[in-house]
């Protein structure tokens, strides 16, 4: 077969049913060739082509190129009314290519994204623990006076108590408890404050609102309560046997979670769930909710808006402090308020579940039967025994919780 044939006889089916080619060797250069074609309609087309330089010449109907690799041809293509046999091949495999890259593109980006929010959430949750961790320590003897209300069901009037537990623990003894109360409320306010940002803000998406509305941030604020009530009851279970009378003895937090499992077995730790639950989902809804319909208006009122604007001009200016969109006195009050609001609603719930806490399973009550008790031995009244202290706690308590966490969101740039 002559080398021409065998060159057309890979050539595009398509060309070769409709032309007639000729290969000849120029006798001019060793380093050109005339390609002739003879289309079916009779018209004649030569012209030389490079074996080379695969240099491209455009002349009458269509484009021949010749790819030489060492002294041999790959291939000889012809391109008609501007379409070019072979370079589908290319562009498919160029098209691979790129889909490939923006396919690695893509997945380097999820995985940029992923580790971004996974930094992200754990800021998020340090600022709710931090926020915790200083909140209660400045409260720890107020937290102490209450529980000797709840508890241990003290008689005495408010001074008269303070000076019973200086006298005979010290001023260390106002604190008794307060690290196994760090342990169990620093997660517990870590997941409340990112769980309520982060429902509130699926809830927004789910709404298509420009805002969260009220409906939103109190329905946030119940799931968040209730999230954070079930990965931290065990802790505060513990926590309240250590307070109890003969708590002493059970030798710290260690003795007394083994003293729980061993003698009342591993879910004891969830006594009180109903009504924790039947607490802590109010008590979020109207804590959160109360607060950030407190901050949204404020943002809204002419004053609030021409505190965002100059807070613009300034931006990176700033100090932490200044960055806080109420101000410092606004955030202080507002949490404050928030958190006198949930303390109220919510602290008859509160009562009874710390009762639950404090029974054996030999003489274990429901719920209800537990209310029924109290009320019984001390009348409506015995529902918020304890509510003066608790309130006087509650109201440092949150304003230095909302405080520090908003101020720990902008220090470490929670997004």
């Amino acid at each position: 077969m002559h080398e021409s044939d065998t060159t057309l006889h890979h050539l595009d089916p398509f060309i070769r049913a409709n032309s007639l080619f000729f290969i000849t060797d120029s006798t001019t250069t060793s380093t050109s060739t005339l390609l002739t074609l003879i289309s079916k309609s009779g018209i004649s087309y030569t012209t030389p082509i490079s074996c080379s330089s695969r240099r491209r010449r455009r002349r009458g109907i269509g484009d021949v190129e010749v790819r030489k690799v060492a002294a041999d041809f790959l291939c000889v293509s012809l391109s008609i009314d501007g379409r070019r046999v072979g370079e589908e091949r290319e562009r498919k495999e160029e098209k691979g290519l790129i889909k490939g890259v923006k396919e690695r593109g893509r997945v380097d980006g999820e995985r940029v994204t992923r580790s971004g929010g996974a930094v992200n959430t754990g800021k998020h949750l340090w600022a709710g623990a931090v926020a915790a961790m200083v909140s209660r320590t400045f409260v720890a003897p107020l937290e102490r006076l209450k529980l000797e209300y709840i508890v241990r069901g003290e008689q005495k009037d408010l001074f008269s108590l303070v000076k019973t537990i200086a006298t005979t623990q010290g001023i260390q003894g106002f604190w008794k408890g307060n690290f196994v109360n760090i342990l169990r409320t620093a997660p517990f306010k870590a997941i409340n404050f990112y769980a309520y940002d982060s429902y509130r803000k699926q809830l927004l998406k789910l709404s298509g609102n420009s805002e969260s509305t009220n409906f939103d941030r109190f329905v946030a604020g119940a799931a968040a309560g209730i999230t954070a009530t079930l990965m931290c009851l065990p802790m505060d279970t513990i926590r309240t046997i250590m307070v109890a009378p003969g708590g002493e003895a059970l030798g710290g937090l260690i003795g007394a979670f083994r003293h729980v499992i061993k003698t009342e077995g591993f879910f004891s730790l969830y006594k009180g769930l109903g009504p924790s639950i039947a607490s802590m989902a109010p008590s979020g809804a109207v804590f959160y909710g109360v607060y950030d319909i407190l901050k949204s208006a404020y943002l809204h009122s002419p004053e609030g808006q021409k505190r965002t604007q100059r807070m613009k001009l300034q931006g990176q200016e700033l100090s932490a402090l200044d960055q806080l969109e109420l101000g410092t006195i606004r955030t202080l009050i507002y949490g404050a308020i928030a958190g006198a609001c949930s303390e109220a609603a919510t602290y008859p719930f509160e009562v009874v579940r710390r009762q639950l806490q404090m029974q054996v399973r030999e003489t274990k009550l429901s719920a209800m039967a537990t209310c029924m008790k109290i009320v019984e031995q001390g009348g409506v009244p015995a529902l918020y025994a304890g509510l003066v202290p608790s309130l006087l706690q509650v109201l440092p308590s949150a304003a230095i919780s909302y405080f520090v966490y908003e101020f720990m969101k902008i220090v470490l740039k929670v997004e």
